[in-house]
Parts: C-alpha cells; sequence; structure tokens
C-alpha cells in the first residue's frame, strides 16, 4: 500500500507563490497606497499593481483549489489536541473564503468607482475618495482578517517546526511524494522496499 508524503508539487509551487502574492498585496495596500491621496499620480500606478495582482492571486487560488481537490495529499496533521486540529482545519478553509471575498469586493468597489476605464483606460480621474463606498470598509476589514489568519498559520507552522519537531513543513516542500505505508499488523512487511 501506497501512502502520501508531500503534497503535489504544483500545489506546493503555488502555496509558496499565493504566499508572496498575498503578502506583497497586502503590504502594498496597507503600506503604500493608503497613505497615497487619490490625487497623486503614484496612487495610480500603485493601484495598477494592486488591481493587476489582486486578478492573479484570484486566478491562482482558483487553480490551486483545484489542484488540491483533484490530487492524492498527505492525511491530515494532528497536534494531539482536538481544539488546535479544528482551529486547523477551520483557518485552512477560512483562508480560501477571504481570498475570495478580499477578491470580490476589489472587483465590486472597482466597477462601482469605474477604476477600471481609469486605472487601465486612461479616462478621467480617480475618486477623491474611495471610502464612500461601502465596500471599501468591508475591503479594508477583510484585509485585516486576512493579515490576522496569515500570522496564525505562520504561528501555527512555527509551532510544528519548533514545539512539536514531526516534519509538518516538508509536506509543503518540493522531493519524493509516494512511499510505502507501515503495515502495523505485519511489522515485517515494513522494510524498504527493493528498487531492483
Amino acid at each position: 500500500m501506497i501512502e502520501v508524503s508531500r503534497y503535489h508539487p504544483l500545489l506546493v509551487a503555488l502555496h509558496w507563490l499565493l504566499a508572496m502574492l498575498i503578502v506583497a498585496a497586502l503590504a502594498l495596500g496597507a503600506l503604500v497606497m493608503a497613505k497615497l491621496p487619490n490625487s497623486d499620480p503614484a496612487k495610480l500606478e500603485a493601484l495598477r499593481s494592486h488591481m493587476a495582482g489582486g486578478a492573479l492571486i484570484l486566478g491562482l487560488t482558483l487553480a490551486r483549489l483545484i489542484v488540491r481537490i483533484r490530487t492524492m495529499h498527505p492525511a491530515r496533521a494532528s497536534t494531539s489536541s482536538f481544539f488546535l486540529n479544528m482551529v486547523a482545519w477551520a483557518s485552512h478553509r477560512m483562508l480560501y473564503v477571504l481570498i475570495f471575498t478580499m477578491a470580490a469586493s476589489g472587483i465590486t468597489m472597482a466597477l462601482q468607482a469605474g477604476l477600471v476605464d481609469v486605472v487601465y483606460g486612461g479616462h478621467g480621474a480617480l475618486p477623491p475618495d474611495l471610502w464612500v463606498y461601502p465596500v471599501r470598509s468591508l475591503h479594508y476589514l477583510i484585509s485585516r482578517m486576512l493579515m490576522a489568519l496569515i500570522a496564525l498559520h505562520i504561528a501555527g507552522a512555527l509551532y510544528h517546526a519548533v514545539i512539536l519537531r514531526d516534519g509538518l513543513l516538508r509536506r509543503m516542500a518540493f522531493g519524493r511524494r509516494l512511499r510505502a505505508a507501515r503495515n502495523l499488523a505485519f511489522p515485517a512487511l515494513n522494510r524498504p522496499i527493493s528498487k531492483a
């Protein structure tokens, strides 16, 4: 019998690429765009990057979800704590929910404010204040929730790596994925498989 010890290589690549893109998009929004007035030409350039990055994140997240559903993956990790296991299970699903909701609120705001024509078509100017659109507050709230969930995700990974030392992070790395499952009923069958 075969067991899967790592995630599919495409899933691994998408995980780390999305991690970088999401952190970059959140940083651009919170640290750069929030400080620029809409009259500043740099705001237009920042919005162009932010909107393109958001569209890319949405597409790659959909691709990641499809790959996740269609490929074999390791058994669910355990911390020996029901509460922590439930937090891990729920937080992974909430990441998808928040990413999709973040994208939906961003698209809605872009449509309501006519940002596509302004940012990509060069027609007109940015509205003086995007906060007049109620969806802007939702976009902001989701971004902060996403930041908190990412921090929790990193804390969980560090907990597995430093406290439990269970090798969990190897599952999200490139390498050999398949191995023979251990047979607890017949220990003699647990010998390494010959490559002859």
